[in-house]
């Protein structure tokens, strides 16, 4: 899900007339008081005019195509590590770092652009960002070095964070308002979830026809097609505002290291292993300062970059609480079923089925959530949710070594559904949190929605990780220790492992060396298909107890209706 999927109800706050968008000026504080400086001329805001049905579906689909366009950007690389890292002779470690500086400041730029796009209007941004993607994706297919690879990959983290704030703007263009907060936001929030299921469908037949290069040339023709969209549909712009100040800068900077430095801890602490590399400790207490003067800022301040004591509210904990659960929850298939087949030898090839099934999960997800999604049914929705991550995790669960993807159609499909169902309903709880309180604290809302949804995706995908290696290491040590070579079943299978190598090697020490290390692969593999079902079956019961404190919240919402008394009625 991209971190740009809240980046325009401000706009809409102010061009439609939301509740709360009245009452408070740009700067987030009552009309009474005294602005800092003087306010530019109010521009008149353009009213809604309903598009013809050709517009319609244009508008929508280049939404789909650019949020397709910068997420294949990066869903090829994270899909495809083992195939970049072979033909450019990088280990995985070094691979992933492709990742890793991308994220450094795609993580939080969406902060700043939302200022810049207010300040200078959606029709520049939107050239402009698209313009840049487009070069970074010539430029991409110029790369030839390791280090020249890695700057690219920086380059390309900060034009792809516009490319998502533009595919939402574009997929919410063509609603009308009473429609953007339902149908709008589910078919954006659908939009963010294709790439990363497309990306390991088209990676297999790309790969066949020429390495990784043809994946920056599908990256580049996508690019330039969205170039031409954008330069053939015009946005309809909000009136602009002077809303950058000169602290925002050093303000924004602090939480862009402090964001930075927590996403690379995270993405690669579990392959340095967290203990072992001592850069990864000062990684952290950089990203502590930082975040510790970002808040000393803010809290000083009278014109919030971000109200950090809003965020700290019960209210805004409890909803990024939730976030960061669900985030934990999902990982399960991205961190959990994926990695699963990977690791008991299946490539990306043998899996495109399976992304097919995850696509048509996350396709049908959108609908069922647009039609179903109305104020006061965000509990109901969060429970099936919920549940069907229970059961996908549980079937999942019982996955052996020789589990296939076909066994895990229904699971992944169950799960791919469950996600796309969870986070609508939860965005707009929190946007109307924040639109109660006036349109400034939407840069508030955004911080919560990147923490979590973010840094909350690589955390989860840190600790996914972590837990199973740790089980992995469990399960070998209990495997090992029950294999003794004077079992007559043990001794029997090593001769059979060892008897396989008598074709190509003559000497029986090495054919003995040679079946007794290929057994001991066997028994690590199925030491990780069991470290695999104790975090499948984590995820289970992690998902019923959300379950049962979701219940437990809303009848403690509604306790007074629940234990009321009620009067008896009388006969007349």
């Amino acid at each position: 899900m991209s971190n740009s999927a809240v980046l325009d109800f401000k706009e809409e706050a102010a061009k439609r007339g939301l509740p709360g968008s009245a009452a408070k000026d740009h700067d987030g504080h009552d009309d009474d008081k005294v602005s800092a400086e003087p306010e530019p001329p109010k521009q008149a805001a353009p009213s809604f005019q309903q598009k013809p049905v050709w517009a319609v579906a244009a508008y929508i689909t280049a939404g789909f195509l650019i949020g397709i366009t910068q997420g294949l950007g990066i869903s090829f690389i994270t899909t495809n590590i083992q195939q970049i890292a072979g033909p450019m002779g990088l280990t995985q470690v070094e691979a992933t770092w492709l990742s890793a500086v991308y994220f450094i400041p795609n993580v939080s730029l969406t902060l700043l652009l939302f200022k810049v796009r207010a300040q200078y209007g959606i029709r520049n941004f939107a050239e402009i960002a698209i313009i840049l993607y487009v070069c970074v994706s010539l430029a991409n297919l110029l790369a030839d070095s390791y280090e020249s690879a890695l700057v690219l990959r920086f380059v390309a983290g900060i034009a792809a964070a516009p490319m998502s704030s533009l595919s939402f703007l574009y997929i919410l263009e063509p609603f009308p308002p009473t429609k953007k907060m339902s149908v709008g936001l589910c078919a954006a929030l659908t939009a963010f979830a294709v790439p990363t299921s497309l990306s390991g469908i088209l990676s297999p037949y790309l790969l066949e026809l020429g390495d990784f290069y043809r994946l920056h040339v599908v990256e580049l023709g996508l690019a330039m097609v969205s170039l031409g969209l954008v330069f053939l549909l015009p946005l309809s712009s909000p009136p602009r505002t002077k809303v950058i100040h000169p602290l925002d800068i050093l303000s924004y900077f602090c939480l862009a290291v402090a964001l930075a430095c927590f996403a690379v801890v995270l993405t690669m602490g579990k392959l340095y292993w967290w203990f072992e590399a001592g850069w990864i400790g000062w990684t952290v207490a950089a990203g502590i300062v930082a975040s510790s003067v970002f808040a000393v800022i803010e809290l000083n301040r009278k014109n919030h970059l971000v109200d950090v004591r809003w965020l700290t509210s019960r209210e805004i904990l409890h909803f990024a609480g939730a976030l960061m659960i669900s985030r934990l929850l999902f990982a399960e298939q991205t961190s959990g079923a994926i990695n699963f087949l990977r690791n008991s030898g299946m490539l990306t090839e043998q899996l495109s089925t399976l992304y097919w099934v995850i696509l048509f999960g996350s396709l049908a997800s959108g609908v069922v959530c647009a039609a179903v999604i109305k104020p006061g049914r965000e509990p109901a929705i969060h429970g099936v949710s919920l549940l069907m991550v229970a059961i996908g995790s549980f079937i999942d669960s019982q996955s052996t070594i020789v589990t296939r993807p076909e066994q895990m159609y229904l699971s992944q499909f169950l799960v791919s559904f469950a996600s796309g169902l969870f986070l609508p309903p939860a965005l707009t709880v929190g946007m109307g949190a924040a639109l109660k309180r006036g349109p400034n604290y939407i840069l508030s809302f955004i911080v919560v929605f990147l923490a979590t949804q973010k840094i909350g995706g690589y955390l989860a995908s840190a600790i996914y990780g972590t837990f199973v290696q740790w089980r992995e290491y469990f399960h070998s040590a209990n495997l090992v220790s029950r294999l003794t070579p004077t079992d007559p079943l043990v001794a029997a299978r090593l001769k059979q492992l060892s008897s396989a190598y008598g074709r190509v090697l003559t000497d029986p020490g090495q054919q003995s060396a040679q079946g007794t290390s290929l057994f001991s692969k066997q028994v690590q593999q199925q030491a990780f298909a069991l470290a695999y079902n104790d975090a499948f079956l984590l995820t289970a019961w992690l998902s019923l107890i959300a379950f049962a404190c979701l219940l437990v919240h809303i009848g403690w919402r509604h306790k007074e209706r629940l234990f009321s008394p009620r009067p008896l009625a009388t006969n007349r």
